[in-house]
């Protein structure tokens, strides 16, 4: 499914993997800081304290979030529900937890951690969005009160769409609002247990204010609605 490579791939190279055709990218290990942005005065408790993570190692990432026609060849042959929707570049939504994290076990990989898909999300920058919010963001204000087909807009300097709007995306880690000030800084995985699962990226029925790369949801795991969905990681 995935290329054996002999050295590293090049930060932004891409795969498309053959199990769900879609496209991923590599994100090669590295430094930021994660959490509230520099200045940014709209930042939630649970975005604080802004603290250093280290990644590690490096990983392939969605280009998109999952797309309706990919996540629909694997409800069909998994047996599950299809999502919500029509239009097979329309992304994948009312998919819960686990069934996006079924889905990424299903192509070779899983959902991202927390402080992956916001590393992702940044691409190199502290700023609190990675554009102009209308060039790379579908929301409340640009939408019509509804998800758009994936990659419509301005990617982020990893090559990657829609990190910020469109549909909520499912990452891996239980929600605890203070876990900054106590979680680790090398690879940090989330606490260990918790009833409720993060969000990221806010969606395109939230204003301007949850459209921020820091910010951080949380729901139950078995929550559906038309606008969450998720992208996947293979390291």
């Amino acid at each position: 499914m995935w290329a054996k490579k002999s050295t590293e791939p090049r930060l932004g190279e891409k795969w498309v993997n053959t199990k769900d055709s879609l496209t991923y990218v590599w994100i090669p290990a590295g430094e930021f800081i994660m959490g509230c942005s520099p200045g940014d005065g709209e930042c939630f408790d649970n975005e604080k304290p802004a603290h250093p993570v280290r990644i590690s190692q490096g990983f392939w990432i969605g280009q998109t979030e999952v797309t309706l026609g990919a996540y629909n060849l694997f409800a069909r042959e998994s047996g599950r529900a299809i999502a919500f929707g029509s239009g097979d570049q329309m992304p994948a939504s009312a998919v819960n937890s686990d069934d996006a994290s079924a889905y990424c076990k299903w192509i070779g990989g899983r959902l991202p951690t927390e402080a992956q898909w916001e590393y992702a999300a940044r691409a190199g920058s502290q700023e609190v969005r990675y554009g102009q919010l209308d060039d790379i963001a579908w929301y409340k204000s640009n939408s019509e009160g509804r998800p758009h087909e994936v990659a419509g807009k301005q990617p982020n300097a990893f090559g990657l769409y829609d990190m910020i709007g469109n549909v909520w995306e499912w990452v891996a880690d239980s929600y605890d609002p203070a876990y900054y000030s106590k979680g680790d800084r090398i690879d940090p995985a989330g606490p260990a247990s918790g009833q409720l699962r993060v969000v990221r990226g806010a969606s395109f029925g939230y204003v301007a204010r949850y459209l921020r790369a820091s910010n951080r949801g949380r729901y139950g795991p078995s929550f559906r609605y038309l606008d969450f969905g998720f992208r996947c990681l293979r390291e």
